[in-house]
């Protein structure tokens, strides 16, 4: 019997597990998913455990629960992938042969990267949002939060989500000012970046959002170290930022086994045909999600955009037939904005960020690139979404893998979201 081994149980690996165990002839076929955690996360969550809006257990799930009949799970760290040998070693000393692998490790938080960011201010005045520990721990520090300086700050893309920074930001404007204590706070964000996003449209949006709640923006601001004692950021060029409480992104890397087996950039992501999903390395290797060096948005979405291509891919290479190009970078997002309202932006590799309607041409019914309470709406039902549909590769109506360039006004220029008054 041939094998296929998908290695993390993460988004990107469970749908991929899901479709693969509808498509393949099981008969010819094993399918083994790999990962060290038994825990899965709804990573998009964590941005709402700071302000009280979710609880730890609302973004919980047991991972074996997830895997889909069919599929064996085995719970164990990887050593490393054996490319050559077309094997995966396993923590403990097991052996996985495998025909076709599927490398779904995802990205970490790697704030050892960062000079100064793991000092005496980690976990007290310094914290992440994107770990359950980070997000729980800065919850409590917003409790006690009476005003100073709130800073928050990328490191350097890529990163998880990159609009959840700015998303942080807003949801901090919203929630210090129902708590009272948004007159004493000045709220700054810092980032590598030009702009406020990667995509000039979406940029100049986001930017007016930031100017409109009195957040300052410093840009093309490159760290080169924390000053827990000082509490301050220093640039390579020597610029400052003083904080007094510190929300960080750090350093964002792919797992370490993919250093140790050769496999990975200086970011240990792995290189990837942008448009096949099919690793640059060996013809039998393919990859999804965070894992991937493609230059699009590390996000849920885009696992699921890329697992539909990727599985039509991985089948036609069993059968011998050439690959389709089929994954054009589409990637969608909710922005919280603060104030029950939120964004929505869907684009890919060729088209940016635009007004229109979603998913449905004309109908709707959210707005592209505009606020609104319906879009808000919108980011909180994606939690049952996500645990009912995605992970279980179900069809999420009116969207495909391919971007849709239906209802979208593909010759408007950004220009300042119109929202109700936030009172």
């Amino acid at each position: 019997m041939k094998k296929v081994v998908i290695l993390g149980a993460g988004t990107g690996g469970t749908i991929m597990a899901a479709r693969l165990q509808r498509r393949l002839d099981r008969r010819r076929w094993s399918i083994t998913l790999v990962d060290e955690n038994p825990t899965h996360y709804y990573q998009p969550g964590f941005l709402f455990i700071p302000f009280g809006l979710y609880r730890e257990k609302d973004v919980v799930r047991r991972k074996a629960d997830l895997i889909p009949k069919g599929v064996e799970f085995k719970l164990a760290g990887i050593e490393k992938i054996e490319a050559g040998q077309n094997r995966v070693q396993l923590a403990g000393g097991e052996t996985l042969a495998y025909d076709v692998l599927v490398i779904a490790t995802g990205a970490k938080t790697a704030p050892a990267e960062n000079p100064g960011l793991l000092g005496d201010g980690w976990h007290r005045n310094i914290f992440d949002f994107y770990t359950p520990e980070g997000a729980l721990g800065l919850h409590q520090a917003l409790q006690q939060w009476r005003g100073g300086e709130l800073v928050v700050h990328i490191t350097e893309m890529p990163i998880k989500c990159p609009v959840a920074p700015l998303e942080f930001s807003f949801l901090a404007d919203w929630w210090l000012t129902r708590r009272g204590v948004r007159a004493p706070t000045h709220i700054t964000y810092v980032t590598p970046l030009a702009g406020a996003f990667t995509r000039q449209n979406c940029s100049t949006v986001l930017g007016y959002l930031l100017d409109r709640k009195k957040i300052t923006m410093i840009p093309d601001f490159n760290l080169e170290r924390v000053d827990p004692d000082a509490r301050k950021l220093v640039s390579y060029e020597g610029r400052e930022v003083p904080y007094d409480l510190l929300v960080t992104v750090p350093t964002n890397m792919g797992d370490p086994v993919i250093a140790r087996s050769g496999l990975g950039d200086e970011l240990n992501f792995v290189p990837t045909d942008r448009h096949t999903l099919q690793s640059l390395a060996r013809p039998n290797i393919f990859v999804v999600g965070d894992a991937t060096d493609v230059p699009m948005s590390k996000a849920g979405s885009v696992a699921h955009f890329q697992a539909e291509i990727l599985t039509e891919n991985l089948l036609r290479y069993i059968h011998g037939r050439e690959l389709t190009p089929g994954y054009d970078g589409h990637a969608n997002c909710f922005i919280e904005t603060g104030y029950q309202r939120a964004v929505l932006i869907d684009f890919n590799y060729e088209v940016e960020p635009v007004r229109g309607k979603f998913p449905l041409p004309v109908l709707g019914p959210l707005s592209l690139l505009q606020e609104s309470r319906l879009n808000h709406w919108g980011k909180l039902a994606f939690k049952w979404i996500y645990w009912n549909l995605l992970l279980k590769a179900r069809p999420l109506p009116g969207i495909g893998a391919r971007m849709s360039r239906a209802g979208k006004d593909l010759g408007s220029l950004a220009c300042a979201p119109q929202a109700e008054s936030e009172s």
